[in-house]
């Protein structure tokens, strides 16, 4: 992408989401109806659901975008493997966000295909320099069929591999390549460390929070079938406490950024949703106000 297609777009917004699910269309629909509507409230969907032309789900969609801020996180490209971009799946892409016009767009640091076959897992990457050159080709194709930068999600990391460098450098050099931000999945951040033995303080070093463009926070799963406990990233929980804490770190560190509380497996009531929002929501209102300017080597993007 050619710098003559440099796009500035401010955000000018910090507030908590979730991510949205059919069952709650209606429900989240008639929040925008009430009297002292909360405008921090915002909407994350998967993008890979919205692959389909017409029909309700669309519709739904596009009320949504008229009434709340709206996040498209994709699950399906498999940036670390970009031989295995379809030319389908980024037109797909781009046509959503062209029609509905995002204010993020995220995909993860992650590969999940393999020749002809299809893995239903977000796998992390060898950080290694050979790696790091694929996934920055897979990231600049995404960047090129949509015509703007996205977020890069960090991994969850079960298995310690041997490295070229650590797992905050290798994000940061792929997104000084490629001019895309992070998405910080703070749930994914803390399993690593768990399983791992990473070092929290020493990956948190290593961010430039400029680049830091949203935050993820979910629940986790317990694999007690290891000799030692394996967390697994689930979606299928309340936030643990020590999630919760380590939230409170990183937005003390690096200021105010929209926070997606994800909720993927177990769904329960969109009463009880928003009230696990409305509890990073405060978070958020502790964290005094910070003029966050994300540069992007595409694209400039403003973050209040």
């Amino acid at each position: 992408m050619q710098d003559s297609h440099l796009l500035s777009k401010k955000m000018d917004f910090s507030g908590a989401g979730i991510n949205l699910k059919p069952q709650h269309y209606d429900e989240a629909i008639q929040l925008s109806d009430l009297e002292n509507k909360d405008e921090s409230v915002w909407f994350e969907v998967h993008t890979e659901n919205y692959f389909v032309k017409g029909g309700p789900r669309l519709s739904y969609l596009q009320k949504i975008r008229e009434r709340f801020p709206l996040s498209f996180h994709g699950v399906g490209a498999s940036l670390g493997n970009p031989s295995l971009l379809t030319l389908p799946h980024l037109k797909q892409v781009a046509q959503l966000v062209k029609q509905f016009d995002p204010f993020l767009v995220s995909e993860h640091a992650t590969w999940s295909s393999s020749q002809s076959t299809y893995f239903a897992d977000l796998l992390p990457l060898p950080r290694t320099q050979t790696a790091l050159a694929s996934l920055c080709q897979g990231i600049e194709q995404y960047q090129e069929a949509i015509g703007r930068p996205i977020l890069i999600e960090n991994p969850t990391n079960y298995l310690d591999f041997v490295a070229d460098m650590d797992e905050a450098d290798f994000l940061m050099e792929a997104l000084k390549r490629t001019g895309s931000g992070l998405l910080l999945d703070v749930n994914n951040l803390y399993l690593s460390s768990k399983n791992t033995g990473m070092n929290l303080d020493a990956y948190l070093d290593a961010l430039e929070g400029e680049r830091i463009g949203e935050i993820h926070i979910a629940g986790f799963a317990i694999d007690e079938n290891f000799p030692e406990r394996l967390l697994i990233d689930s979606h299928g929980s309340p936030v643990a406490e020590d999630v919760w804490q380590l939230l409170e770190q990183v937005l003390a560190r690096f200021g105010p950024k929209p926070v997606l509380l994800e909720r993927d497996d177990n769904i329960p009531s969109f009463a009880d949703l928003m009230f696990e929002r409305n509890k990073a929501q405060s978070y958020l209102e502790r964290i005094p106000s910070k003029n966050n300017q994300v540069q992007l080597k595409h694209h400039e993007v403003i973050l209040d």
